[in-house]
């Protein structure tokens, strides 16, 4: 088996059928495979009968993204992993070709991080004018989750996408875990993904608060599993999100104070998972580019 195409699911049955019709009609199956984890949702669990050539696994009850994606990732037999958000699809026919000769080129790379492009569109070549204007392939830092190339032997290498995170912030402790083991993340934005998502809609019912309390809460935990001393780098995430987003928002005020107390009563649980990475890790981050969002 080539190549994997992994994807976690809730609650997005119909841009789930998108994404998979998009890839079923470019895949050769006898060479690759998709599938599917469906995080507590049984309305999208309807289509496994639709799809029978998806390899579907599913629970009743929602566990989290990432916890998801580390119960889905092990049962994938590719030699490379592409991870895809239910509502996103590659723009380009060749994306195969072009994964398989960046890792070619780039011996130490252990993820490929796509381009995004965010929004919805009335084709795929409207949404090709939306890409950057020059080529561009360089060592970064992150990846964005929406969509990603990993090599199967190097996510082993790693404990996976960490079941101490929900959401939000998962991208970040496979990156520093890949990074400490001395692999590269190269950014390719030939490899192009649509992420279709509505942001006006997504404003409206309150993404915003959602994405603040978790990724405050699951900031704080990476530090404290990955990082060597900790407790300077809470203080800093602390006051500074306390400053720019508490102070001026009466509902972030909440959220904050919910996500200090869920990092404290959860520490003792967290830190079982602690395993700080070398100080060459830490710098060798903080001096890459970081790509954009």
């Amino acid at each position: 088996m080539k190549l994997s195409i992994v994807i976690v699911t809730k609650n997005r049955a119909k841009e789930l059928e998108i994404t998979l019709n998009k890839l079923l009609s470019v895949l050769d199956l006898t060479q690759h495979e998709i599938l599917v984890f469906i995080d507590g949702c049984p309305q999208t669990q309807e289509l496994i009968s639709k799809y029978d050539q998806v390899q579907w696994s599913f629970t009743e009850k929602s566990i989290g993204a990432s916890p998801a994606r580390n119960a889905l990732y092990p049962k994938a037999k590719g030699e490379i992993l592409i991870g895809l958000d239910d509502d996103a699809h590659l723009l380009n026919t060749d994306f195969i070709l072009k994964i398989e000769n960046t890792f070619l080129e780039n011996p130490k790379a252990g993820i490929i991080a796509f381009q995004e492009i965010k929004g919805i569109f009335l084709n795929d070549r409207e949404a090709l004018q939306a890409r950057e204007p020059e080529n561009k392939k360089y060592i970064t830092n992150d990846f964005i989750g929406c969509g990603f190339a990993i090599k199967n032997k190097v996510y082993k290498e790693t404990r996976g996408f960490p079941v101490w995170i929900d959401i939000y912030g998962e991208e970040s402790c496979l990156t520093i875990e890949v990074i400490d083991l001395g692999y590269d993340i190269v950014y390719n934005n030939e490899i192009i993904v649509n992420h279709r998502v509505d942001r006006k809609q997504r404003l409206a019912l309150g993404r915003n608060y959602f994405r603040f309390e978790k990724q405050l809460k699951n900031a704080a935990y990476y530090y404290l599993v990955y990082y060597p001393n900790p407790f300077l780098k809470i203080a800093k995430l602390m006051f500074h999100n306390f400053k720019k987003y508490a102070l001026t928002d009466k509902k972030c005020f909440v959220l904050f104070l919910k996500s200090n107390f869920t990092v404290f009563v959860n520490l003792p649980k967290i830190l079982k998972f602690r395993k700080p990475v070398s100080r060459e890790t830490i710098l060798k981050i903080k001096s890459l580019n970081s790509i954009k969002y």
